[in-house]
C-alpha cells in the first residue's frame, strides 16, 4: 500500500499559508485584563472592609474593624509599619492634598506625613471621597456604591460587582478588540473570575492605571497589561505544556476546592482524543508558520496518543476516547474497558466526535507536519485502520461488545432516516465523505473514492451535504436511543462541520466537487456570523472562503481571559442586556459579550448563554491558540 502518493487534485495549492485574503491585521498591542488574586493574612478573617485610599507612594490601604491594613507584594495584612499607630483602631482613613494617608481616632485625624510634624483639622485639609453618582442610564446594574473618574470613562462599584463606562476609545479600559468594532459601552467585571463577591464597598484606580476592588470579603485587583496576540498564544503554550498534557492529552483539571488550581488534578473526559486532535491542529499550524522544530516534536508526541488510542486493545480501527492507568478513571466510568495490560483501562462507546476530530488532526499532520514519507506512511497506518474498520462494519463503528455505538453511525439506513430539516443528515453525509476522501488521498488507493461515489449516487449523499443549512428547524419526534434529535440547533455538530470542512473542502476529489463543498461552508459561517468564532472564521478562510470575519476573530481572541478556570458566570441580572425568548438556536441574549464577561467552555457550547459555570474545572485554553495559528496560517493576522 503507498502512503506517501498525494491524489487529490491541486491540493499544493491548499498548502500555502497567507494566499487567501488581502491584507491581513496587525497583531497591535491591546490592554488585556487579568484579575490578580490579593491575599488575605489569618487576622483578617472575619473583618469588616469598609474604606480604600491608595497614597501617593501607591501603597494600598484598606480600612477594616480590626485596624487599618495594607497590601505588602499581593498580601493584604494588618498595618504594623508605625508602632505608635499598629494597636489602634482608626474609625476612617483619607488622603491627604498632598497624597499621604490620614487616619482618623477618636481625638482627631493624624498623618505620618511631613515628617510626622502635619497637623490635620476638621475643616477637610484632607481629600475627601467623591459623593456618588447615580447609575447611568442602561448600565448593567444600578445600585452603585462608589466611583472613579478616569481618562475616558467611569469606573462603578455596585451590590452587583463593578463597571466601566467609556467615553469615547481612548482608554485602556474600553479594549478596542478589533479594528471596526466598537466597543461596548461598559464592561462588567462580577463572579469569582474577577472578585471575591460582587459587593463593592469601595474602588480605587492607581496611578499605573490598575482598578483595586474592595468588596464585602476583602480586597481585589484588576490589572491592565499592554499585549499582543502572539505574546498570548506563547503564554497558553507554555501553560499547557506545564500544566495540561497527560499522556500527550490535552487533558483538563479538576478542582478539589472550587477556584483553587493548587488542588486541582488531570483528568480524563469523554472526548480526550477530540480535544487533542484539535490541539494538534494548533500545533499543525504554527509550524507552518514558523517550522520551529520543537513545534513539530509536540505534534508528534500528542498524535502518539491518537496511535495509542488504537493500540490499547485489540478491536483493529476503533479508537478509545481515553485511557488511563487502572483504577484511576474518573468520567463516565461504565464506558470503560480493560486493557490487554493490565496496568491500563480504556475508554470505549467512541462516538462520531472522535472520529470527525481525529480525522482533522490526522489531515493536519499529513499536510503541515510531515515532512519525510516515512512520516506520512505512520499517519496514514494510523488513519486507514479507522477508515478501514468503518467500511469493514457496514458504515458502523463497532465496539468490542459487536454493536455500533450510540453516535458512531453512517450507514444510509441510519443517515437517510432523517429528514433534510435535521442536521446529522447533512452532517453524517460529510463526515464520512471527508474521511474517505483522506484515506484516498493517502493512499491513492481506488476503493475509497469508489464507496463515496457509490453513496453519492446510490444513498443521496452528494445530495445530503449540499442540503441547505437554511432548512434545519425543530422537527420533534425523531428519537434515536432516546434522544430527540430534532428539538434543537446543536452546537457539538457545528464544532464537528466546521472541523469536517477542513478535509472535506482541502482533499476533495475533485475541483468541482471543492467549489459545491465550500458553498456549505460559505453558508454555515452565515449562520455562526454572530459568534465571532476564529475558529470556524479561519477554517472556513483555509477552504478558501472568501468572506470571513477577521475582525471579529481578533475582537475574540483579545478579549479572551487568560484565566480558564469555568468560574460560575451570573448574567441574568443585567439591566444592559436584550433577552430572547426561547428559540431553537438556544440563544438567550442578543448581544454577544466580550469573552471575559462569559462562560469560559469548550467550543460546542454557543457563547449566549447568561448564566454557567462550575467554578471546578479549568481548561487547557488549547481553543485559543487553534484560532490564532490557524490566523495566522491563513494569512488575516499578521505577526507583530
Amino acid at each position: 500500500m503507498n502512503f506517501t502518493k498525494t491524489t487529490a487534485t491541486g491540493l499544493a495549492l491548499w498548502l500555502l499559508p497567507g494566499i487567501l485574503i488581502g491584507k491581513p491585521l496587525a497583531d497591535t498591542p491591546f490592554w488585556q485584563d487579568v484579575a490578580v488574586r490579593i491575599g488575605q493574612a489569618p487576622e483578617l478573617n472575619k473583618a469588616r472592609f469598609k474604606r480604600l485610599c491608595i497614597d501617593k507612594e501607591h501603597t494600598v490601604y484598606v480600612l477594616t474593624d480590626k485596624g487599618v491594613a495594607r497590601v505588602f507584594d499581593d498580601t493584604l495584612v494588618l498595618d504594623k509599619s508605625y508602632r505608635p499607630l499598629a494597636g489602634k483602631i482608626a474609625t476612617d482613613i483619607a488622603l491627604t492634598r498632598d497624597g499621604d494617608l490620614a487616619y482618623q481616632f477618636e481625638d482627631g485625624w493624624l498623618s505620618n506625613g511631613v515628617n510626622g510634624a502635619e497637623r490635620l483639622d476638621a475643616n477637610g485639609s484632607w481629600r475627601k471621597p467623591a459623593p456618588v453618582l447615580n447609575a447611568p442610564p442602561g448600565a448593567p446594574w444600578p445600585e452603585v456604591t462608589s466611583q472613579v473618574v478616569v481618562t475616558g470613562g467611569v469606573w462603578y462599584g455596585s451590590t452587583r460587582g463593578v463597571f466601566f463606562e467609556r467615553a469615547g476609545t481612548n482608554s485602556r479600559y474600553a479594549i478596542p478588540f478589533a479594528p471596526g468594532i466598537e466597543p461596548p459601552r461598559f464592561r462588567y467585571y462580577a463572579g469569582k473570575r474577577w472578585l471575591r463577591d460582587d459587593h463593592v464597598v469601595d474602588l480605587a484606580v492607581d496611578p499605573d492605571g490598575q482598578v483595586w476592588v474592595l468588596t464585602q470579603s476583602g480586597l481585589n485587583k484588576i490589572e491592565f497589561r499592554q499585549t499582543t496576540l502572539a505574546a498570548k498564544a506563547d503564554w497558553f503554550h507554555r501553560k499547557i505544556r506545564s500544566r495540561n498534557i497527560r499522556y500527550g492529552f490535552t487533558a483538563e483539571r479538576r478542582l478539589l476546592v472550587p477556584g483553587d488550581i493548587t488542588s486541582s488534578e488531570m483528568i480524563d473526559t469523554d472526548n480526550d482524543g477530540g480535544w487533542t486532535s484539535y490541539y494538534i491542529g494548533s500545533l499543525g499550524a504554527r509550524y507552518a508558520v514558523t517550522h520551529e522544530e520543537e513545534t513539530r516534536r509536540q505534534a508528534w508526541d500528542a498524535f502518539g496518543a491518537l496511535e495509542r488510542l488504537q493500540t490499547m486493545h485489540t478491536n483493529t480501527g476503533f479508537p478509545g476516547r481515553t485511557f488511563e492507568r487502572r483504577g484511576f478513571k474518573f468520567s463516565d466510568t461504565d464506558r470503560w474497558r480493560d486493557a490487554p495490560d493490565p496496568g491500563w483501562e480504556w475508554k470505549g462507546h467512541t462516538s462520531s466526535d472522535e472520529i470527525c476530530s481525529q480525522t482533522f488532526a490526522h489531515a493536519v499532520m499529513w499536510e503541515l507536519v510531515a515532512a519525510n514519507p516515512a512520516e506520512r506512511a505512520r499517519i496514514a497506518t494510523n488513519f486507514v485502520r479507522i477508515a478501514d474498520h468503518i467500511l469493514a462494519h457496514d458504515l458502523y463503528l463497532v465496539d468490542v461488545d459487536g454493536k455500533p455505538t450510540l453516535w458512531g453511525r453512517w450507514n444510509p439506513e441510519y443517515v437517510n432516516w432523517f429528514p433534510h430539516t435535521i442536521h446529522d443528515r447533512q452532517l453524517n453525509s460529510a463526515e464520512l465523505t471527508a474521511a474517505l476522501q483522506l484515506a484516498y488521498a493517502m493512499t491513492g488507493q481506488a476503493r475509497y473514492r469508489e464507496r463515496a461515489y457509490e453513496l453519492f449516487e446510490k444513498h443521496g449523499y452528494l445530495t445530503n451535504i449540499l442540503s441547505s443549512l437554511k432548512l434545519v428547524a425543530p422537527t420533534p419526534g425523531y428519537v434515536h436511543l432516546g434522544n430527540d434529535m430534532g428539538d434543537e440547533w446543536n452546537h457539538s455538530d457545528d464544532e464537528l462541520a466546521f472541523f469536517c470542512y477542513w478535509p472535506l473542502v482541502r482533499f476533495a476529489f475533485t475541483e468541482d466537487l471543492r467549489a459545491k463543498y465550500r458553498s456549505v461552508v460559505r453558508e454555515h459561517l452565515e449562520i455562526e456570523w454572530p459568534e465571532r468564532y476564529p475558529i470556524w472564521n479561519f477554517i472556513a478562510a483555509a477552504c478558501g472562503v472568501k468572506n470571513f470575519d477577521a475582525a471579529g476573530s481578533v475582537w475574540t481572541l483579545r478579549g479572551t481571559p487568560l484565566d480558564t478556570i469555568a468560574w460560575r458566570v451570573t448574567n441574568s441580572h443585567r439591566q444592559d442586556l436584550t433577552r430572547l425568548p426561547p428559540n431553537f438556536m438556544g440563544r438567550q441574549m442578543r448581544e454577544l459579550l466580550p469573552p471575559g464577561e462569559r462562560l469560559i467552555a469548550r467550543i460546542n457550547t454557543q457563547p449566549f448563554i447568561l448564566d454557567q459555570g462550575d467554578d471546578a474545572t479549568d481548561f487547557p485554553g488549547d481553543e485559543f491558540l487553534l484560532g490564532y495559528w490557524l490566523g495566522r496560517y491563513v494569512g488575516a493576522i499578521r505577526a507583530p
